[in-house]
């Protein structure tokens, strides 16, 4: 039997996130001169910087007045697939509030947006513009790799984030993380269960554990020390390390995480404990500096 409402797409990647800040140049200056990107535009109140991996930008910093997740965008594979998107999402009841059309933006591309249960913005697109290749030798990031939400109702975002947009679930940690993937990453999305709707943390992909700990030095050197890690995670198999950028959001540089090959992977369900949370044992308890800014604030959620 066909499922009614089949997934809306297969998506391939995330392909990068926007960021709100009031600290518009304060955070442009980190994420170009210590976080490692590349600036690929800048205007007034935008900037949007690339890492080394082939995509447009990795991360797009907006000035707001608010703090927090701007949108999540996602590749699929086709123009032809975003105008379907389209046909499913409104055959579920949800209107695009962008597109299906060529993106009026820096990096082009031919998508569509809309808003998820909990009012995220969330971007399908194809097509996007080309960029040079960039050497892979520095201890910079390929690209933005995962994002960790705050959710009210875990079970609901899971339920969409599966149905709707086709991700599946890698792992859960106990029931207060669900690890969803799109590709043979482990997760491109994690859910956490929260108080309030807001972001938790954007990880960055670096390129070897070597790249990773030769960032973990770069950023020392401008005097920027991990809040927590490094370490390595149980769920994802990851390495980790967390800093704060100057708007207060959490940033993370991860490497090594581990690959599903599809019809072989079991999720399970881990268990909380620092043992499991860091197998190192190197990173310690996260301080309660960090556990505050993971958690966000309830005003850069959407009323």
């Amino acid at each position: 039997m066909s499922h009614p409402h089949p997934p809306i797409a297969r998506l391939r990647a995330l392909r990068s996130v926007e960021l709100l800040t009031p600290s518009f140049a304060e955070a442009a200056d980190f994420y170009e001169d210590a976080w490692g990107l590349e600036v690929v535009e800048a205007e007034h109140s935008a900037s949007w910087l690339r890492g080394t991996g082939d995509e447009h930008h990795a991360l797009q910093l907006t000035r707001s007045d608010r703090t927090g997740l701007g949108r999540l965008s996602f590749a699929v594979g086709t123009p032809a697939e975003v105008d379907e998107a389209a046909r499913r999402l409104q055959a579920r009841g949800i209107t695009p509030v962008a597109g299906p059309g060529p993106l009026d933006q820096v990096g082009g591309g031919y998508g569509l947006r809309f808003a998820d249960h909990e009012g995220r913005t969330v971007e399908l697109s194809a097509d996007t513009w080309a960029v040079p290749p960039r050497g892979r030798d520095g201890a910079v990031p390929v690209g933005v790799t995962h994002a960790v939400l705050n959710t009210t109702d875990i079970d609901a975002s899971v339920a969409f984030y599966r149905d709707v947009l086709g991700l599946r679930v890698s792992d859960w940690s106990e029931h207060q993380m669900a690890f969803l993937r799109c590709n043979a990453d482990h997760h491109c999305v994690a859910f956490n269960q929260a108080e309030w709707v807001s972001l938790n943390h954007v990880a960055y992909e670096m390129s070897s554990i070597d790249h990773f700990m030769r960032g973990l030095g770069r950023l020392r050197h401008h005097g920027i020390v991990p809040q927590w890690g490094p370490g390595r995670h149980g769920p994802g198999n990851n390495t980790f390390s967390y800093f704060t950028d100057p708007t207060g959001l959490v940033c993370e540089y991860t490497s090594e995480v581990a690959q599903v090959v599809e019809d072989r992977w079991i999720a399970k369900v881990w268990r909380r404990v620092p043992e499991l949370s860091d197998l190192w044992g190197t990173a310690g308890p996260p301080s309660k500096e960090i556990r505050c800014h993971m958690a966000g604030s309830p005003e850069g959620a959407h009323a």
